[in-house]
């Protein structure tokens, strides 16, 4: 596997390769995004931008890291160990965990959403520590940048496209990471929705861990289509306020 050749710039495949990384790379992010956009919501704000942007540089890390421990990354499907006819391998473990790790997460959240105690609603919820938050974000950053990674070396043969095209993909969700936290901040159903998105990623994570393996265009779609629908409802709303307002 090359690291870099001077003949990529006349090399369309090289290209085109890049770009779809990249796509590719901004679509495994947006469960991270989501995820870093739910939890930095529950620190105070000043906070919030700063626990983002070391959310993120953590994500790009632990991407660029585990790209230069490619022959390792191999190594981790290797079976650690057999369950009756199933054989784990670290990948599955490390799958299984953070997956469970989402249900508890999301679950948790949805828990706090809806039925915690009054003063323990709100965007700075009581126990929330910006050392706590980056923590949590460390752990699934582990998850999502092993997905990412798995993706980057089977879709391109070069080192350095696939670290330029993570690097494309951070630059483009740091940008969009202020803008998401603040929308779902300011719509409750928008935020249930991320969760929900959230649990259903969980799910796929150990499944995939136990070796059942979920096209990943079924959850993409099931996403596209929430949105589509909040999206449609958040329309209503607005129609009908403004018919309120001017009768």
């Amino acid at each position: 596997m090359e690291f870099f050749a001077f003949d990529w710039i006349s090399d369309p495949a090289i290209w085109l390769s890049l770009i779809t990384l990249a796509g590719l790379e901004i679509v495994l992010g947006i469960d991270n995004l989501v995820f870093i956009a739910i939890l930095t919501n529950r620190l105070p704000e000043p906070q919030r931008p700063m626990a983002r942007k070391v959310g993120l540089a953590m994500a790009l890390g632990t991407r660029l890291i585990l790209l230069a421990m490619l022959a390792w990354i191999v190594t981790l499907t290797e079976p650690l160990f057999t369950v009756l006819t199933l054989s784990i391998s670290w990948r599955d473990v490390i799958l299984i965990v953070g997956g469970v790790f989402l249900l508890v997460k999301a679950t948790h959240e949805i828990h706090n959403e809806m039925e915690g105690e009054p003063e323990d609603k709100g965007p700075a919820q009581r126990g929330a520590t910006f050392g706590m938050i980056v923590t949590q974000i460390a752990v699934i950053d582990i998850i999502f940048s092993l997905d990412s990674v798995i993706t980057a070396v089977g879709m391109a043969d070069q080192l350095w496209v696939m670290v330029l095209a993570v690097v494309i993909a951070m630059i483009i969700m740091l940008v969009a990471s202020t803008p998401l936290a603040n929308f779902v901040s300011a719509h409750p159903t928008v935020k249930m929705l991320a969760l929900s998105f959230l649990m259903m990623i969980g799910v796929f994570l150990v499944a995939d861990g136990l070796h059942f393996h979920i096209p990943k265009g079924y959850l993409y779609f099931s996403l596209a289509f929430s949105i589509a629908v909040e999206a449609l409802n958040y329309w209503v709303r607005n129609r009908r306020k403004k018919a309120h307002a001017h009768p």
